[in-house]
């Protein structure tokens, strides 16, 4: 199996390195990842200039290809380019941080999974959650190798495209994680945060807020709440943006009054 493995936090970051390894039981690993952290990018893509790429080497042996890109870019890049066949399977991550929620939408790590899904092949980002508030670490390797069965079972899912999953680890704690669920994004934001600080010289300028959890409301059944009480949440994801029960109901109702579905309004009316 030909595996494209991509992250946001940049190709020298640990946890793409662990992931890396674990992903060699699965099969061949070709690494095309940001050369600089590329967090929060979304699903930017680099088409003003040129993509600069570098390859890594690990003693006299390639390891990977560091792109002066996005994560888009890089599975652009890797399917087009740099993959001896074209992947069976896109991997985005270790995240150092969750993507949960409605920051699926900011998230470079998740980007590289759906430009994967894009391309009808089945992507999966991962990511685990680290704390602000205490001294915890993430523990990548262990993180890593567990992802593998999980991995393993998402693709047995069935489909006629490409699947696109977002899974969450949660913090490296004593007896976590406790099991994995499924669970649907947290949509509902509880507070937004930009911190105001001063500089030395008396200028302003702000930090965005950076805790995912902190920031949402905990409803049952999603990914934030689940990941809070230990859990790996396992999400699937669609990038279809269309509300197609408003699309429906709006068609119904246009058709009622004019079965050419063509909207009643005077768009050459100058006055």
């Amino acid at each position: 199996m030909q595996i494209l493995l991509t992250n946001d936090d940049g190709i020298h970051a640990p946890g793409i390195r662990s992931l890396q390894k674990a992903l060699t039981q699965l099969g061949d690993v070709e690494v095309v990842a940001p050369l600089a952290e590329q967090s929060g990018v979304g699903l930017s893509i680099t088409y003003l200039h040129p993509l600069m790429v570098h390859q890594e080497f690990e003693g006299e042996k390639h390891w990977g290809w560091a792109v002066a890109g996005s994560p888009a870019d890089c599975v652009k890049l890797g399917i087009l380019e740099f993959c001896s066949q074209r992947p069976d399977l896109i991997v985005s991550g270790i995240n150092s941080g969750s993507n949960v929620g409605i920051n699926v939408l900011y998230s470079g790590t998740v980007a590289g999974a759906i430009e994967g899904a894009f391309a009808g092949i089945t992507s999966i980002a991962v990511s685990t959650a680290s704390s602000f508030s205490n001294d915890i670490k993430p523990d990548y390797d262990q993180c890593a190798e567990q992802s593998i069965p999980i991995i393993k079972r998402l693709l047995q899912e069935k489909s006629s495209s490409g699947r696109l999953w977002n899974v969450n680890f949660p913090e490296s704690r004593p007896e976590w994680p406790r099991g994995v669920k499924w669970a649907s994004l947290g949509v509902k934001r509880h507070i937004d945060v930009m911190e105001k600080r001063i500089d030395p010289r008396g200028r302003p300028y702000y930090w965005s807020g950076l805790d995912p959890i902190l920031n949402h409301q905990l409803e049952a059944g999603t990914d934030l709440l689940e990941l809070s009480e230990g859990f790996v949440t396992v999400t699937p994801l669609k990038y279809d943006l269309t509300d197609h029960t408003q699309l429906n109901e709006s068609l119904t109702e246009q058709t009622s009054r004019d079965p050419d579905l063509k909207w009643d309004l005077d768009l050459h009316n100058r006055s």
